[in-house]
């Protein structure tokens, strides 16, 4: 099984399943060994009937991040062979698939939950669901932390790639 503990992928869980869309939670527990070399795994395999079927690794953020003093409120930072990973499990899964980074957004204070179209109630938490296509990602990627081995995008870049995940399902 996948990371059952972690409630960010269980909260993308459930959202596919109340959505009645097909999909396939990975077992995360061995990474992958594909021609000699090791391939960190995707989370969800998602089958989309309007769009490609999506090879899916889940980002849990809180939102906002940080404190009011901070500004921080869209963190979409991930790890540096996350994206090379998807890309590589596209090349894998063929053309009928794409990568994408999925970020599952629990959004803390109520007073936040206008800013969204849309929110996901679950376990007493309130979800938005936003994608960024791993290509995508890969073009305007900065590195974030060398020491941490993580890249990000600017905010502006971000806020022009995230579509809502309802929209690609």
């Amino acid at each position: 099984m996948g990371l059952r503990h972690n409630h960010y992928d269980l909260a993308f869980e459930e959202f596919l399943r109340g959505r009645r869309t097909p999909y396939v939670f990975v077992d995360e527990h061995r990474r992958t060994l594909l021609e000699g070399a090791s391939l960190k795994s995707i989370d969800f395999i998602v089958y989309s009937p309007r769009n490609v079927n999506l090879l899916v690794d889940v980002k849990g953020r809180r939102f906002p991040s940080g404190t009011k003093e901070q500004g921080h409120k869209w963190e979409n930072w991930t790890g540096a062979e996350d994206v090379p990973a998807l890309l590589q499990w596209e090349t894998v899964f063929g053309a009928d698939f794409r990568g994408l980074l999925a970020f599952a957004y629990d959004v803390v204070h109520e007073t936040d939950w206008p800013l969204f179209d849309e929110l996901f109630e679950f376990r007493g938490r309130r979800y938005a669901f936003f994608g960024v296509w791993a290509d995508a990602y890969r073009d305007v990627m900065k590195s974030r932390s060398p020491s941490w081995e993580t890249v990000d995008l600017p905010s502006r870049e971000f806020r022009k790639l995230r579509v809502p995940l309802s929209e690609l399902l």
